[in-house]
């Protein structure tokens, strides 16, 4: 028995149920609102990604849609976490070497941090799963 489950207060279940959603929803955030914005400007989405050099600027953008923002929603409700995460971290590292692979400019090397510490976050989403507040949850 937990020294907090002595005292009457059980934290580990906070811990395991609300924690991990509270995680899950800082992660989501920024695929979210990165895919909602790119919802709002296909031709100038496109345009970078043709800038970046990349092939098929068009389906690239269609891809990185439905990736943000059906994995952002997916990664908040808590469904089929684990390979949503496992699908948000191929995007994030591809992410981040196509358009964040100029390090000699600090900026681009901060964004590239940023996405390889984003993949780190879902990592961990990967190894521990959704946690107690999650649709997988409720599946069993």
């Amino acid at each position: 028995m937990t020294a907090s489950a002595v005292q009457g207060h059980d934290t580990s279940s906070a811990l395991t149920t609300y924690i991990p959603a509270i995680g899950r929803l800082l992660i989501a955030v920024i695929f979210l609102l990165s895919g909602v914005g790119k919802v709002f400007a296909p031709g100038g989405t496109q345009a970078y990604i043709a800038a970046a050099g990349l092939p098929l600027p068009v389906v690239a953008y269609l891809i990185a849609v439905v990736v943000e923002v059906g994995g952002g929603l997916l990664l908040v409700l808590g469904y089929q976490t684990r390979a949503v995460a496992a699908v948000l971290i191929v995007f994030t590292i591809a992410a981040a070497l196509g358009f964040h692979n100029n390090f000699a400019e600090q900026n681009q090397m901060i964004h590239f941090l940023k996405n390889i510490a984003i993949a780190g976050g879902l990592l961990q989403v990967v190894a521990f799963g959704a946690g107690g507040f999650s649709l997988d949850a409720r599946r069993g």
